[in-house]
């Protein structure tokens, strides 16, 4: 039966949690749920830990789960959300024309997207083929090119 999760307590930089959680972290007793980007905007999911555990949230409209959130936290163990690094597909058009085109198709398909300057990057969620499968002419025809790339951001944060 998963654990039910209503809200989240608040985050594992907080002075209130720190001290408890890196306790915990080196008594071999910190879970962590890791997610996509996606799956961190929703505020309904059912999903396991690292270790196992079955979680079954339902947030509240205003909260949200966020790198570092934490679900659980007891005497004995907690469980903090870590944001799983992500795939971006780099898409660099060639002109003007190319990059209006390119942000039609990505507006109308509701892909989630960051800029960099003159490049666009588009959250991978399953097969990066299927996104060049999506875009057609624009990268057959090589007026966008396109590349995979992993995203460590979060990895990096949670070293330091």
């Amino acid at each position: 039966m998963p654990l039910n999760i209503n809200y989240v307590l608040g985050s594992r930089l907080e002075p209130s949690f720190s001290e408890r959680i890196h306790r915990l972290e080196h008594c071999n007793a910190l879970d962590e749920l890791r997610l996509s980007g996606a799956e961190l905007e929703r505020h309904q999911l059912l999903t396991t830990t690292e270790r196992g555990q079955d979680l079954a949230i339902a947030l509240p409209r205003h909260q949200h789960l966020f790198d570092g959130a934490v679900l659980l936290l007891e005497e004995a163990r907690a469980i903090v959300v870590r944001a799983a690094g992500e795939r971006w597909l780099r898409l660099a058009p060639h002109s003007i024309s190319d990059a209006i085109e390119l942000g039609y198709h990505v507006a109308k398909l509701g892909w989630r997207v960051r800029f960099e300057g003159e490049v666009l990057f588009v959250a991978v969620e399953g097969r990066p083929e299927n996104y060049m499968v999506r875009l057609g002419q624009l990268i057959w025809l090589r007026r966008v090119r396109m590349s995979v790339l992993e995203d460590r951001q979060s990895d990096e944060a949670a070293a330091c």
